[in-house]
């Protein structure tokens, strides 16, 4: 008896599957969301950390990093000596002007020696192709990568290039990835531009040679034994480098490549908990109301069942039993879904960032556990439900609910004066006495916006973000980095070349602002009073003045830091004299990409003692002249990089927005998928709970069309009130998102554009459209003998 109560609770249990496939897919696909996006971020979280740390791994990568004016080798042996210690690299490093064959753009490189056997003890390259350049041979460089890739260089091209003042030819002989290198970004930028920056590696003698420091290193990197603290490390190690000119030795946290790196992996985290929460939770919603629905349809059959003697508890797990095979279909969609997206979206970020191979991993535990949760979420979602169902009493189930009280409700009273039509009236009756319903639906459509705006409005914030930086902050084509401060005439010498329309001088140094126990590695820039190229803009894009006194700090940096305008900052500069000052914040303003602390030139030169000089120059050009000029600054001594601001514009689409972008669309496009879900269900759902009243209607002459207008002008009042309760909720989680996904490297500004409310509109419509023509294909079909037959 037990087996054959059982057998047929499944035959009921599928049954009632496939009389609400179309119900059920949906619902599924909402969840199927929710675990997509999580497992996709966390599929590319797990496997680019462990990529990472198996690569830093492999290739020891330094712990401590320090750069200095000049040092002895024989100081190598008093660092190993340093308790801790366990590997040691000193090198020699510098910047060189290159000339790529078929490339008329100014092109510039960081120069890092390798040691004459080969590789060096820390901070090992990866060799993708070729050799490591001959210790007798000063004439043979590798290239990283990224760099090759951009001009497709093989192994055997030449470059010229300008190396301390000396001009000479390079020939190609391997092509390198390096752990310490990523992420490469150019002096003076922020961006990465693999076509006019890159990274070259030497042997030691040969660069030694070229840049005057044979016997000597101006670059240390060091492996620390994880049992001593690296801060102890660093502390020791600034006391025997500073006679050496160091700049201040830094641990690998503070180190740019691993920086940002760091940065964009705990942002996949954040979305890995954020969007799955969105999506879940509606899908939470949306199980509680269909099979609350389903069951206060059911009341007899359920009465019949407990009659047969089935329990209170197998009752339960019977419609526990639905919810969670609605739950496993979504898991299963989603979790083939999440793999594939992972690993596509994990190729994508391998353009970015220059590892070896993406070694894709997932955590089994992370699986199993988003397994779990799934079910226990869904289970929550319908609890309430099936809770019913299982304490029903026979007696009350038998009996057919109560009948309606009909009478003229406050908002038909408040709608008198309007002449409704008959099927326009029976819609607002239905809305207005079940209140309590139609207050689910619209809820149930606002979420639905909601998620699409939180999808798509960071369309919007990106082209703000591209708007502000390159168009309204800098206005300046060219951005030259000086290997020394000049005084400000030189650039009276500039502005007369051909082609130079208008020069700006500014004055950039390395420093670390301090409060108490915070403290910060950043840049200093000293801005002009008449900055007319770059400047600084706040929240609604109107020009900041530079304080006459004081630093003008970025909002993320103050907020990392602790500090409001009118604190005193310790600001330890790292470069010529290394004063340390006490300074105060000014004031505080907004951008979205980097961060930095600003100073009047003239104040900043009075508090450095340094005269009027400038490390930096900005120019505008002659379009038809520019590569005049490019030639011209690429035999100009002392000039140590050249950013293009056109190029940085195109980095920023082809690395930052591409990966960013790919992501946001991933999620509009299941966004869109739950609006579907929700629209569908409610439609289902109300044509499930009146297809004996319709039903009713045509038996009593209504025809179709005025059937289904009673049905989809219902829809039509939700979505009205829904869409833009939608729009204030999405207004709310698109900026806890915003929130939550701030980094050094840009901070998604919060921008709710008329487009991004339409498009969220037009989505749920749309969903409402397909819903709606599915509903009045299903009214066509009616069988109204089957759905008349009464049930008491």
């Amino acid at each position: 008896m037990p087996h054959f109560r059982t057998s047929a609770l499944h035959t009921k249990l599928r049954r009632e599957l496939w009389q609400i496939r179309g119900q059920t897919l949906a619902i599924a696909l909402v969840i199927a969301g929710g675990i997509a996006v999580c497992l996709l971020s966390l599929v590319n979280y797990s496997s680019l950390t462990v990529t990472r740390d198996q690569y830093y791994q492999a290739h020891q990568f330094a712990d401590v990093f320090a750069t200095l004016k000049r040092a002895p080798r024989f100081v190598l042996q008093r660092v190993a000596d340093i308790p801790g210690v366990t590997r040691v690299s000193g090198r020699v490093e510098g910047v060189a002007k290159l000339e790529v064959p078929g490339f008329s753009d100014p092109a510039s490189a960081r120069l890092v020696s390798l040691p004459p056997e080969g590789q060096p003890e820390v901070n090992r390259v990866y060799l993708r192709q070729g050799r490591l350049p001959h210790v007798a041979r000063s004439d043979e460089v590798a290239v990283i990568g990224s760099f090759a890739d951009a001009h497709d260089l093989q192994l055997g091209a030449r470059l010229g290039a300008i190396i301390n003042g000396r001009r000479q030819s390079l020939t190609v002989v391997g092509i390198v990835e390096s752990p310490e290198f990523i992420y490469v970004i150019p002096p003076g930028g922020m961006l990465p531009d693999y076509e006019r920056y890159g990274v070259l590696w030497m042997a030691r003698e040969a660069l030694a040679s070229a840049m005057d420091m044979r016997g000597a290193f101006n670059s240390l990197v060091l492996q620390v034994d994880p049992a001593f603290p690296v801060a102890g490390v660093i502390t020791l190690l600034d006391r025997l480098l500073a006679p050496y000119g160091s700049t201040g030795a830094y641990a690998r946290e503070d180190q740019f490549s691993h920086r940002f790196l760091s940065d964009e992996l705990n942002q996949l985290k954040t979305m890995a908990v954020v969007f799955p929460t969105i999506f879940m939770a509606v899908a939470m919603f949306l199980l509680n109301v269909v099979i609350t629905r389903l069951i206060s349809t059911q009341r007899d059959i359920i009465a019949v069942l407990k009659a047969f003697g089935y329990s209170n508890w197998q009752i339960g797990w019977h419609y526990s039993q639905l919810v969670l095979a609605i739950a496993l279909v979504g898991l299963i969609i989603g979790t083939g879904t999440g793999m594939w997206l992972g690993r596509a979206l994990g190729e994508l970020y391998m353009e970015f960032y220059r590892f070896p191979e993406l070694l894709f991993h997932v955590s089994p535990f992370w699986v199993m556990l988003l397994g779990l949760l799934t079910i226990v979420v869904a289970w929550i979602g319908g609890w309430r439900a099936i809770r019913s169902a299982a304490s029903l009493p026979p007696a009350e189930a038998m009996r057919p609910e109560a009948p309606a009280s009909y009478r003229v409700t406050f908002t038909e009273r408040m709608l008198s004066w309007i002449r409704f039509s008959q099927p326009s009236r029976m819609i607002v009756r239905q809305l207005a006495r079940r209140p309590a319903r139609a207050a689910l639906s619209v809820t149930g459509i606002a979420m639905a916006t909601a998620v699409v705006m939180v999808g798509n409005f960071q369309f919007s914030s990106v082209s703000l973000m591209v708007h502000t930086q390159f168009a309204r902050v800098q206005q300046q084509d060219l951005t030259i980095s000086l290997t020394d401060p000049v005084n400000q005439s030189a650039m009276y010498g500039m502005v007369r070349q051909p082609g130079v329309r208008y020069t700006e001088g500014r004055r950039v140094v390395a420093i670390e602002l301090a409060n108490s126990h915070r403290r910060w590695r950043t840049a200093l820039t000293g801005i002009p009073d008449d900055a007319r190229l770059q400047f600084i803009v706040d929240e609604h894009l109107n020009k900041v003045p530079i304080p006459p006194a004081g630093l003008l700090l970025t909002d993320f940096l103050a907020a990392q830091l602790g500090l409001a305008a009118g604190d005193s900052v310790q600001v330890r500069v790292l470069d010529g004299h290394r004063p340390v000052l006490n300074l105060q914040v000014a004031g505080v303003t907004s951008e979205f990409l980097g961060v930095g602390a600003y100073m009047n030139l003239a104040a900043m030169n009075r508090t450095l003692q340094e005269g009027t000089v400038i490390n930096q120059v900005l120019m505008n050009l002659d379009p038809e002249q520019a590569e005049t000029v490019y030639r011209d600054l690429r035999d100009t001594p002392r000039v140590m990089a050249i950013n293009v601001r056109q190029a940085m514009l195109d980095s920023f689409f082809e690395t930052l927005a591409k990966t960013f972008l790919t992501y946001t669309l991933v999620i509009s496009f299941l966004g869109g998928i739950i609006a579907f879900g929700v629209i569908y269900n409610t439609v289902r759902i109300s044509l499930a709970e009146r297809g004996r009243d319709l039903a009713s209607l045509r038996v009593l002459g209504y025809s179709h069309n005025e059937v289904a207008h009673i049905l989809l002008g219902e829809l039509a009042i939700l979505l009205i009130l829904g869409i833009p309760l939608g729009w204030a909720i999405g207004h709310g989680l698109a900026s806890l998102v915003v929130t939550m996904m701030q980094t050094e490297l840009y901070r998604v500004p919060l921008i709710i554009t008329g487009r991004t409310l339409a498009l969220a509109a037009n989505v749920v419509i749309v969903s409402a459209l397909a819903s709606g023509f599915i509903t009045w294909w299903r009214l066509r079909k009616l069988d109204l003998v089957a759905v008349l037959k009464t049930r008491e």
